[in-house]
């Protein structure tokens, strides 16, 4: 509970002072004038809500001690107030927008005068929260060397287990106007501790170091615990509250930040302003950053697949072309070999033309597979051959100019390709009947790629493999990423995912093509995979499964084991490999080698399926 400072004492030393120097009669209709005089502090701005109260309000000789100073990025300092009020829903700390490297220290008592506004880190349409803020100061030393406000703990005691309230429908779902409850809803909480000076203790990380410099930690050590370490995202309802995003203040030259892996601990005390960005949401911006202790976390190995099992895997690549340093088609190559023991076939995503990102109208990958190949033999692997349908060039999504599109690589030691008819980026793929059995009328084919749910975007590739005289059909997705949905921490809540609604359309295209496999030949031995951007019990997902046609086979792991990326310290299942009904036995791994990591050859964990055709 923070200390109180009963607004009444200051009234009442107001009025004396007011009487000492004869600008007020003895009377109550003084002293509630006195009243009306008291100054504005830093809980004043902030409110109950998350809107300031005095919004677009000028306001002069706001006093508080300097907490934090930033001198890049976002440039200001924040200043919080060592009296706080009695009310545990108003901050008493807020960022002052200083635009250029301010000149004030940590420990500075300061006057600011300035304009109260709310700023939203990454524009109104991120559905992101606000910062309050005093931007246009005019600030006031008036003493240096000041004892810092004691910080406010954050740990798994204070941080209440629901999420967010839900937001008003009168306000389309937001939940600005809503009355803080901090002691009973998480982004309450940490809203109720915006620009204050907090601490966290020693706690888990569960997102690692990125490149940014920023990794995330929980302070529920218990919360949704992945067996590896970090925390998983297992519904909607599950967005874990203990996670918080650690920055550090000083600048990289001066300080580098600490390189750490998910499962590591940062040690000690982490102290500083607590800030709101749009990459996240709540970070602790730290003035003293704790020390990182390494884990013993290690990339794994799948299990080689036995003479008679057939080893399907999918592995978004992360934009892999020529231009690329051989480093990361080596490490990618020793990946498939020795982590993936160099599955029958491979579904990758994320394969780019022979030229990457440069925008001239190339649209053929033969060099850029040409070179992985030979790097997955040169690292002990088969000799893959290769199998895609080169896309429309800038019709597929992706960076522009790179025309990033799925690929099948196999082993033809082990595996064999139906080569019938292929198709073209525009021609669309069917099923016949051939002998009695399901075929593909083009193979490798693309799954309806007229379809307005496949406009920029990747089309799904179909192909027809023969394992030991047994036919596979083989579909390798890569649906429509998430961007320009709102983050777990939006003002709307629940958020908006609008990216949704063309995941939906593309699932239902795959299902229904999927249900024409099944109903020509019932017993088909159908595997979808891929990089479906999108969790294992979302309405995509379920589109997917739709009346039986096909299930999620991560569904079969444990839940501490359903992950393949990590995202803002949320471990969550986006690439997926889902069976229709004839395999029924099989054994899943989602292969970690890659998310949990600080240094990663791509942000995606591949996955592997075998089975018994």
């Amino acid at each position: 509970m923070r200390s109180s400072h009963p607004r009444s004492a200051a009234v009442a030393a107001l009025v004396a002072t007011a009487l000492a120097t004869g600008l007020l009669a003895g009377t109550a209709d003084a002293a509630e004038g006195a009243a009306s005089a008291d100054p504005i502090r830093i809980h004043d701005i902030q409110g109950t809500t998350r809107i300031s109260p005095l919004n677009g309000k000028q306001v002069a000789d706001v006093t508080g001690i300097v907490t934090g100073v930033r001198t890049y990025g976002s440039r200001g300092f924040w200043m919080q107030d060592p009296d706080a009020d009695d009310n545990a829903a108003t901050s008493e700390g807020v960022f002052v927008f200083t635009g250029s490297a301010p000149t004030v220290a940590v420990g500075d008592a300061v006057k600011v005068s300035g304009l109260v506004g709310e700023y939203v880190p990454g524009g109104a349409a991120s559905g992101n929260q606000s910062v309050t803020q005093i931007s246009k100061p005019a600030v006031t030393v008036v003493s240096s060397g000041n004892a810092l406000p004691e910080a406010t703990a954050i740990n798994e005691y204070n941080v209440p287990a629901a999420y967010a309230p839900a937001g008003d429908p009168a306000a389309g779902g937001s939940i600005n106007g809503l009355d803080l409850d901090p002691s009973r809803y998480a982004l309450d909480f940490y809203e109720s501790l915006e620009g204050m000076n907090v601490k966290i203790g020693t706690s888990r990380v569960v997102g690692a170091t990125d490149p940014h410099a920023e990794l995330w930690v929980t302070v529920k050590g218990w919360e949704n615990t992945a067996k590896r370490g970090g925390t998983i995202y297992g519904s909607y309802e599950s967005q874990n509250t203990g996670r918080l995003q650690i920055q550090q203040l000083a600048p990289l030259a001066q300080q580098p930040f600490p390189v750490a892996n998910v499962g590591d601990k940062l040690t000690g005390t982490t102290e500083g302003p607590l800030d709101f960005n749009q990459f996240g949401g709540y970070t602790l911006a730290a003035r003293t950053l704790g020390t990182v202790k390494a884990g013993t976390l290690a990339p794994e190995k799948t299990k080689a697949q036995a003479p008679g099992e057939l080893a399907v895997a999918t592995y978004n690549v992360e934009n892999l072309d020529p231009s690329d340093p051989q480093e990361k088609f080596d490490n990618l190559a020793k990946a498939v070999v020795a982590n993936l023991a160099s599955p029958d076939i491979l579904a990758l995503e994320e394969i780019q033309d022979d030229n990457g990102a440069k925008n001239d109208g190339t649209v053929s990958a033969e060099q850029t597979l040409t070179k992985f190949t030979a790097a997955i033999a040169a690292a002990g692997g088969p000799s893959y051959q290769w199998r895609t349908i080169n896309p429309e060039n800038n019709k597929d999504g992706g960076e522009p100019g790179g025309n990033i599109r799925q690929v099948f690589l196999f082993n033809p030691a082990r595996v064999s390709f139906t080569d019938r008819a292929a198709g073209d980026a525009a021609t669309a793929t069917g099923v016949m009947t051939e002998q009695g059995h399901a075929a593909l009328t083009h193979s490798p084919g693309r799954i309806d790629p007229a379809n307005p749910a496949w406009e920029d975007s990747r089309k799904p590739l179909a192909g027809e493999f023969v394992f030991r005289g047994r036919t596979v059909f083989v579909i390798a997705n890569h649906f429509s990423s998430k961007g320009g949905d709102e983050g777990l921490a939006s003002h709307h809540q629940p958020p908006v995912r609008k990216s949704e609604a063309k995941r939906l359309l593309q699932a239902q295209a795959v299902n229904g093509f999927v249900k024409d496999l099944l109903a020509t030949q019932k017993n088909a031995n159908v595997l979808v995979l891929g990089d479906i951007n999108d969790f294992e019990f979302s309405g995509t997902a379920k589109a997917l499964e739709d009346g039986g046609a096909l299930y999620s086979a991560i569904k079969s792991l444990p839940k501490a084991e359903r992950y393949s990326y990590v995202y803002q310290g949320n471990a969550q299942v986006l690439d997926q490999i889902l069976t229709s009904p004839a395999i029924k036995s099989f054994t899943y791994d989602s292969v970690h080698i890659n998310a949990e990591f600080s240094a990663q050859n791509s942000d995606h964990d591949p996955q592997v399926l075998r089975f018994r055709p």
